[in-house]
C-alpha cells in the first residue's frame, strides 16, 4: 500500500465554479499509484467541492442560480453577518455541498465519468485564494 499527498491553491474571482480536474489528475499521475482512491479536500468553510457536468457551462449557471435561490443573501434572520451579506449564506452553501470528494483511481487515472469534472464551488462574492489537498492511497 502506498500513499501520496500534495496540495495547490486556486485563485477565484468571486462566486462561481472553477474546474480543478486537471490539477487533481496531475497529482494522481505523479503519485505513481495505479489502483486506489484519491481524496480531494478544500480547506475552507465558505467554499466547497462538487463533481458536476463539465461539458455544458449552462449546467453550472443553473447550479449557481439554484443556490442563490436556495440560500439568498440578506436573509433577515441571519445573525452571522460580520463579513457581509454573503457571510452566512456562504457557510450554509458549503454545508449543503461537500468539503471533500473521494474518487476511485483506476489504471493511474481518476475514474470520472465522461461528463464529470471536479469543481471548486466558491460561495463568497470577493476573490479568494483557496487551498486544495489531494491524498492518493493504493497500489503502485
Amino acid at each position: 500500500m502506498a500513499a501520496h499527498a500534495d496540495h495547490f491553491s486556486i485563485p477565484t474571482r468571486g462566486k462561481g465554479t472553477y474546474e480543478i480536474t486537471e490539477r487533481c489528475h496531475q497529482i494522481v499521475r505523479s503519485s505513481g499509484i495505479r489502483t486506489g482512491t484519491a481524496t480531494v479536500f478544500v480547506q475552507h468553510t465558505s467554499a466547497s467541492l462538487v463533481i458536476f457536468e463539465n461539458a455544458d457551462p449552462s449546467a453550472r449557471t443553473d447550479l449557481h442560480s439554484f443556490f442563490d435561490h436556495l440560500v439568498p443573501e440578506d436573509t433577515p434572520y441571519f445573525v452571522h453577518t460580520y463579513e457581509g451579506a454573503d457571510d452566512m449564506p456562504s457557510h450554509l452553501r458549503m454545508a449543503l455541498t461537500r468539503t471533500s470528494e473521494v474518487i476511485p483511481v483506476v489504471d493511474g487515472r481518476l475514474a470520472l465519468g465522461t461528463w464529470q469534472g471536479i469543481f471548486l464551488f466558491e460561495h463568497r462574492r470577493a476573490p479568494h485564494t483557496r487551498g486544495i489537498v489531494v491524498s492518493v492511497v493504493g497500489e503502485a
